[in-house]
């Protein structure tokens, strides 16, 4: 069989080719796996509400959209609220964009915080979701004077050693989550808590 001449046209048929043979593999792969993914976010995102709300079964829970924060709401048999973890992010950080699940009590105190997602530095700024760095948050109120910015921007979050930006950007994250919670909470209200 005679070979055929290495031609600008050639090159590009070729190219075309193995171009869209690949993107057909590329959706096909996507297709037969978007559920599973779907399902394992789903997971993810309900193991760390409640890690970070710590709340009991018979929590009843809501889940609302605000400006771009999602707000997983609990509320007791009463009706009256108890918390919400809420979920934020920051694309402030040294690589990129971090997503937190905030969880906060009714009053606006931090219960606990969770690491969704994130892919900062190994061993520098991925420490953020090691218990040293990310519990300091627990208990904390910025409605009791509590500055959510590092010590080193006249705050009060102890950076992680030489990761100054990841730690910018999750003190960052909770803020916009304890903000958000605390510009929404009337909306939030039931039960005899409503105003």
């Amino acid at each position: 069989m005679a070979k055929k001449p290495s031609t600008l046209i050639n090159m590009l048929v070729a190219l075309l080719v193995i171009t869209a043979v690949s993107g057909g593999l590329l959706g096909l792969v996507y297709g037969m796996t978007k559920d599973t993914i779907a399902e394992v976010d789903q997971k993810k995102n309900a193991a760390a509400i409640a890690e970070v709300l710590g709340t009991d079964e018979n929590a009843k829970l809501e889940t609302v959209s605000i400006d771009d924060l999602t707000y997983n709401l609990a509320y007791d048999a009463q009706g009256d609220l108890l918390g919400a973890a809420v979920k934020t992010y920051s694309n402030a950080g040294f690589s990129g964009r971090i997503e937190l699940m905030v969880g906060l009590l009714a009053d606006g105190t931090i219960n606990k915080v969770s690491v969704l997602q994130q892919s900062e530095t190994p061993g520098l700024g991925a420490n953020m979701v090691n218990p040293k760095f990310k519990d300091q948050f627990n208990g904390k109120s910025p409605n009791n004077g509590y500055k959510l910015t590092v010590t080193k921007d006249g705050g009060d979050v102890d950076a992680i050693t030489a990761a100054t930006i990841s730690s910018r950007a999750f003190a960052e994250a909770v803020k916009t989550a304890c903000d958000g919670f605390e510009a929404n909470k009337s909306k939030f209200m039931k039960g005899e808590n409503a105003q």
